[in-house]
């Protein structure tokens, strides 16, 4: 786990609002010279706390987007089964997220496609894959409420 101050945090906090943010106005915004700032900035990303500038896409002005959570529960759970359902989920661009999780179900993915029958395409294609798929439950998204990533301002200022 990095060892972070209040301004790594700061930098953190506005390069998710703003990742194209000049370097120039992130100095200006965590009170630090050009150069401090920049050198925070590189150790960030050299310890693999920022793993890339990204484009929020506003996918529905491409085009009309089916989305599906899965709960998926696998007929075994022995490492090696867990590790080869892994490994062919994340082979899958469709899947755009996938959690292991305790409790009832072993894993939640989260699953866009161009429409229903393009879901279940993938759905065949993973059952005859032999993943170790036992059963699986679908449910449509009818519509989205939040979708944005954790501020690390607020889950810093709750871990303390």
């Amino acid at each position: 786990m990095a060892k972070l101050d209040r301004i790594d945090l700061n930098i953190l906090s506005v390069l998710q609002r703003d990742g194209r943010i000049t370097k120039l106005r992130l100095a200006e915004a965590v009170n630090l010279s050009p150069t401090a700032c920049w050198e925070r900035l590189k150790r960030l990303e050299e310890i693999g706390l920022i793993r890339g500038y990204e484009a929020r896409l506003d996918l529905e002005r491409i085009g009309r987007f089916t989305t599906v959570l899965v709960e998926v529960t696998l007929r075994s759970h022995a490492q090696a089964d867990f590790r080869r359902f892994e490994d062919a989920i994340a082979r899958e661009p469709q899947i755009v997220a996938c959690d292991a999780t305790g409790g009832g179900v072993d894993y939640i993915m989260r699953v866009m496609t161009r429409d229903i029958d393009s879901y279940q395409r993938l759905i065949d294609r993973l059952l005859t894959a032999e993943i170790g798929i036992e059963r699986y439950f679908t449910y449509v998204v009818t519509k989205t409420i939040k979708a944005a990533p954790p501020s690390v301002a607020e889950i810093a200022a709750t871990a303390t």
